[in-house]
């Protein structure tokens, strides 16, 4: 039986996401209501600039004054989508003194203080959810959270920026160079004005430092992950990567040591082979790549950003806040009993490819190759070519650790016969 009096829900910010959430709860209203048991109302719309025409929407719902409209009493829901640290964050906890819960999509936030929000909003009895804050319409930390609930997740890999897989895309298909694709991602809307949180790894950061502390049960922060952009990415590595039947993705690698005592959480540039399933990922798509235990190796492919894909996530977040309200329980919290260590990037084991400008002269392969033996790193293969007494030398490793390899780097650096390191790229996904 359906309830009549409506759930009250409260918008925080109305831009693309935004817009589209309170679109899809006008047009949709008689859905929603019969999948949640009551009806929900907006009932109030935080915004900075009230002038601005926005369809659809009452313009008496719309506000300047978000604190006011968090602390009303009578809110059910808030839905925040200002992005950012504050207000975001202070908004997000006067909503849970006041009796509200919570829907975000702000990775920042999360990433940054998820602990505490957590710890807020089950202090108030209260729901925090964010499926929109990671991956866009892909249905990710739902099932990390509760459909693998009892099952053992050892690693997540995957593609969770749309602009800087768009970039890497256009690089591969088109021979284009890293300006002449970030400016097509910047014409077609794919790269805000300024690109630096996308191709900088920062944007992909944070959501490797969610999705670790949910797949591993700790707490990982953002500061725990390590971050390498993928601005140095040129045609030259791209070259190399089609020559060992790879490609190139910026991803989000989050791991559990293999003795099971410590995990890790990084976003890089990585070649990756053809044979794996995200080497197929395209334009600005997501993807991410689970392998657990008793489930295997699961794939989550979607659209990763954009206004409707991110409302989707906002609003199958609302039905599930909404459902729990009345039937007046909350879903899961946070969950970080494990209490795993965040082990340093030095201690990561991985293949690398190494391009080196050295001397084309008789001796230079044996000096480097006594340099890799110096340090315990195994050489898998050697490329060399050369003309007019200069040489390009790739070496592809077997797995060793970072630290390793940058002994490796540091020493062949002070050879006189090496004129310069041109690249070192890890290769993942096999």
């Amino acid at each position: 039986m359906m309830r009549t009096r409506p759930l009250k829900v409260a918008l925080l910010g109305c831009g693309v996401v935004g817009s589209e959430v309170a679109r899809i709860m006008t047009t949709h209203a008689a859905d929603l209501a019969a999948r949640i048991g009551a009806p929900v109302e907006l009932a109030g719309v935080a915004v900075r600039r009230p002038d601005r025409v926005r369809a659809g929407i009452d313009p008496s719902l719309v506000t300047t004054d978000a604190t006011a409209l968090v602390k009303r009493g009578d809110i059910d829901v808030v839905v925040e989508v200002i992005g950012g640290i504050e207000p975001a964050r202070t908004l997000i906890t006067t909503a849970f003194q006041h009796g509200a819960s919570v829907v975000s999509a702000n990775k920042a936030l999360i990433a940054q203080d998820g602990a505490a929000l957590h710890a807020a909003a089950e202090e108030q009895g209260r729901d925090l959810y964010y499926e929109a804050a990671v991956a866009g319409a892909i249905p990710l930390i739902r099932p990390l959270r509760e459909s693998m609930a009892g099952d053992k997740v050892n690693r997540v890999l995957g593609i969770v920026n749309g602009t800087t897989n768009f970039i890497l895309d256009k690089m591969d298909t088109t021979g284009a160079g890293y300006q002449e694709a970030l400016d097509e991602a910047t014409a077609l809307g794919y790269a805000e004005a300024d690109p630096t949180a996308d191709v900088e790894g920062f944007d992909a950061a944070a959501k490797a430092a969610i999705l670790s502390g949910i797949a591993f049960h700790s707490r990982v922060l953002l500061d725990d992950v390590y971050r390498e952009g993928m601005t140095e990415v040129t045609a030259a590595d791209f070259a190399s990567a089609k020559e060992m039947g790879c490609t190139i993705k910026l991803l989000a690698i989050c791991e559990r040591a293999a003795d099971g005592g410590s995990v890790t959480a990084r976003v890089h540039p990585a070649m990756i082979p053809l044979t794996h399933p995200l080497a197929s990922v395209r334009g600005a798509y997501n993807a991410v790549f689970v392998e657990s235990e008793a489930a295997g190796q699961l794939m989550f492919y979607g659209p990763g950003a954009g206004g409707s894909p991110t409302a989707s996530a906002v609003l199958g977040d609302l039905v599930a806040v909404c459902r729990n309200r009345l039937a007046g329980a909350t879903g899961p919290g946070d969950s970080a009993y494990a209490a795993l260590p965040v082990s340093p990037m030095g201690e990561v084991v991985t293949r690398y490819h190494i391009s080196l400008d050295v001397a084309d002269k008789p001796g230079v392969l044996a000096q480097v190759a006594t340099v890799f033996a110096e340090h315990g790193v195994s050489i898998d293969t050697v490329r060399q070519q050369g003309k007019d007494g200069e040489a390009s030398l790739v070496v592809v490793t077997h797995r060793a650790s970072d630290a390793s390899l940058s002994g490796v780097v540091e020493a062949l650096r002070g050879l006189d016969t090496v004129r310069g390191v041109a690249s070192i790229m890890r290769v993942e996904g096999e």
